[in-house]
């Protein structure tokens, strides 16, 4: 069971309070960047690419929790650079404890294990692990030996403290469909709480731009990846609602939500998502009032958006769409492994 019984029933109340209010727009999942800084330098990213005054900046626990209050959404994820690098992310994350909000802290894990005596195990705190495959995949993905076995030993430690842990793997063209499927594996036999998957999606910033997949690639090779899984001859445990994993297999035809993740960071909320850089509002309710909507999502025509199929985008589409009464029989059996 990926998502947590509680989450999943906070989630679903929020929207449908959300649709009885009759919003249109509104988030789900708030992307907290509280430091671009990171001690690594993944081909892939770009968030290490801005200047070294940019980098040495960080989000105040204060700041943090204004964000969070202004835009209201029941999940917070964290991601960065490495969140554990800020000096008060034990205090910004026992604030959002407080306040019952769903954090995801994101995370290489180098810093993890000495770290987990800053933070208590809590229904409402999640570990998320970037883990892009087994050792010799993943130590390539971030450019650096030795630290998908420093990320592993750092899960182990996580969960024999009573920590919730879930990895992150974003999946890059090249990738062999069965090296996945053993790596699926491996994460499900080390015991990790949920995996999220993701196809790359080409950082204007990122050094490596020769490995982002356009979108009917996409789905061939989720098609490929997935099909023990869909088949039902695999139990792997998915941190996604399956309307998504529908999606990037091509079994669903969804638009981009990009108000339903919104990124907040040192420069403010920026516009018009956490993929893309045009700007940045002051307020939420500004983002979401002044940003012309139309302009992005696949069928805008927009070409920064065409080939586009990353969670933060169309999760939340998926997250609406389970709450139409032929879907939410399937959603919700997910929760218990009875659901593809």
């Amino acid at each position: 069971m990926g998502i947590h019984v509680e989450q999943a029933i906070a989630v679903g109340k929020y929207l449908i309070s959300q649709r009885l209010q009759g919003k249109k727009r509104f988030p789900l999942v708030l992307m907290l960047e509280p430091l671009f800084r990171c001690n690594l330098a993944c081909p892939g990213c770009g968030k290490i690419q801005y200047p070294k005054e940019i980098l040495k900046q960080h989000l105040t626990p204060q700041q943090c929790f204004a964000a969070v209050k202004e835009c209201g959404a029941p999940i917070v994820s964290i991601p960065g650079g490495e969140p554990l690098l800020h000096p008060q992310i034990d205090e910004i994350v026992q604030g959002l404890v407080a306040r019952k909000k769903f954090i995801y802290l994101c995370s290489n894990g180098i810093l993890l294990e000495k770290n987990l005596h800053k933070f208590q195990p809590s229904t409402y705190l999640t570990f998320s692990i970037h883990l892009d495959g087994l050792q010799p995949l993943h130590d390539k993905c971030v450019d650096r030996k030795g630290v998908f076995e420093t990320a592993i030993q750092a899960i182990k430690a996580a969960k024999a403290k009573g920590f919730r842990v879930t990895t992150n793997t974003t999946v890059f063209d090249g990738i062999n469909p069965q090296e996945m499927q053993e790596f699926f594996e491996f994460l499900t036999n080390l015991g990790v709480d949920g995996m999220m998957i993701s196809p790359g999606y080409s950082y204007e910033k990122a050094p490596d731009q020769e490995h982002f997949l356009q979108r009917e690639q996409t789905k061939a090779l989720f098609r490929e990846i997935l099909a023990p899984y869909k088949a039902g001859k695999k139990n792997w445990n998915f941190n996604h609602n399956p309307l998504f994993l529908d999606f990037l297999t091509g079994a669903k035809d969804y638009e981009c939500t990009p108000w339903g993740s919104p990124s907040y960071s040192i420069f403010g909320w920026q516009k018009p998502c956490y993929l893309l850089g045009e700007g940045y509002y002051q307020t939420f309710q500004e983002l979401l009032d002044k940003t012309d909507w139309s302009n992005y999502g696949h069928k805008s025509g927009n070409p920064k958006c065409a080939d586009c199929m990353v969670h933060c985008g169309y999760e939340p589409t998926a997250a609406m769409d389970a709450m139409e009464p032929e879907n939410m029989i399937r959603s919700v059996g997910t929760l218990f492994g009875i659901s593809r």
